[in-house]
C-alpha cells in the first residue's frame, strides 16, 4: 500500500500497484455526505484522473457503511424560501456525478455496508460493483418525502423498470445478494471486499488504456439523453418539494426521533 493522500478530513486516498483507493471517511455518520465532503471526495477523482500512474480507481467507505448518501442535518436546513439554494446544491451533485461518470479510468465500487439514496446513485455510476454480504442497498428517499428522480434513472438502467418501480417506490432496501440476483452488484463476498474490489480493479487496470477509455466515452454516450433528462427532471421537482417544506420537516423530525432514542439507550443501565 502506498502513501496516504487527503485533502482533509472527510476522504483519503492510498496507492496499491496502479489503483487508486479512495476512501470515504465519516464513520459516525455511516459516511452521509456533506457538500463539503463532496468536494473532498471530488478533488481525489481530479487527482486520479490525472495521474498517469494511475490504471483504474476504487471507492469505498470506513466503517459500517459505504454511504449513506445526504447528510440529513445539512438538506433539513435548507430554506424553504430560497429554492435557488436547492437548485445550486442539486447542480453541485450533477457536477459531482458527471466527475464519476466521465471517469476515463475504470472504476469499482467496494461496497461494504449500506449504500443508499445518492451513496447507491454513485455506486450504480461506477463501472463495475462488488459489495460485503452485509451490505444493504436502495433508494429510500421517499420515505423523507424528497422525489426519487435521478436514483429511479440510474437503478432502471441496472434493474429495468419494474423492479425499479418497486424498490423506489417502497424506498426499501436490498440485501447484496438480491442487488446481485437484479443485476446492480456484480459479485458478493463474506471476506474482503476491499481487497476483491482492487483486484478487479487490477485486472481492468491491465487492459489497453485508450481502448478502454473510447469505450467508456460510448458507454456514457448510450445513456446521455437520459441521465441529462432525470437532471432536468429533477431540478424542477426537488425545487418545488423542498420549496414545501416537506422534505425538511420530515428530515428534522428523523433526525429528533433518533437523537431521543440514543438518549434513551444512553441512560439504560
Amino acid at each position: 500500500m502506498g502513501a496516504t493522500s487527503a485533502v482533509g478530513g472527510f476522504a483519503h486516498s492510498y496507492r496499491s500497484g496502479e489503483v487508486e483507493v479512495i476512501v470515504m471517511n465519516r464513520p459516525e455518520k455511516l459516511n452521509a455526505w456533506t457538500e463539503a465532503m463532496r468536494s473532498e471526495l471530488a478533488e481525489l477523482f481530479r487527482r486520479a484522473r490525472g495521474d498517469d500512474g494511475v490504471g483504474a480507481v476504487v471507492l469505498t467507505g470506513t466503517g459500517r457503511g459505504f454511504c449513506a448518501g445526504q447528510d440529513f442535518a445539512e438538506a433539513s436546513r435548507f430554506d424553504v424560501a430560497d429554492q435557488a439554494r436547492t437548485e445550486e446544491w442539486l447542480d453541485r451533485i450533477k457536477d459531482f456525478y458527471d466527475l464519476i461518470r466521465g471517469m476515463d479510468k475504470p472504476t469499482v465500487a467496494a461496497i461494504n455496508g449500506v449504500a443508499a439514496g445518492s451513496g447507491f446513485q454513485v455506486a450504480l455510476l461506477m463501472d463495475v460493483r462488488v459489495a460485503h454480504t452485509t451490505a444493504r442497498l436502495g433508494q429510500p428517499e421517499v420515505n423523507s418525502g424528497i422525489p426519487s428522480i435521478t436514483g429511479t434513472y440510474l437503478i432502471s438502467t441496472a434493474l429495468g423498470p419494474a423492479r425499479t418501480a418497486e424498490l423506489v417506490l417502497s424506498g426499501r432496501l436490498m440485501t447484496a445478494h438480491e442487488a446481485r440476483a437484479a443485476g446492480a452488484v456484480h459479485e458478493v463476498t463474506d471476506g474482503d471486499v476491499v481487497k476483491m474490489a482492487v483486484e478487479r480493479a487490477r485486472r481492468l487496470a491491465a487492459q489497453p488504456r485508450d481502448a478502454i477509455a473510447r469505450t467508456k466515452s460510448w458507454l456514457r454516450a448510450m445513456g446521455e439523453s437520459g441521465y441529462q433528462a432525470a437532471f432536468a427532471f429533477a431540478r424542477a421537482q426537488h425545487r418545488e418539494a423542498f420549496g414545501s417544506g416537506g422534505p425538511q420537516n420530515m428530515m428534522s423530525e428523523f433526525l429528533e426521533s433518533r437523537s431521543a432514542r440514543r438518549s434513551q439507550e444512553t441512560r439504560r443501565p
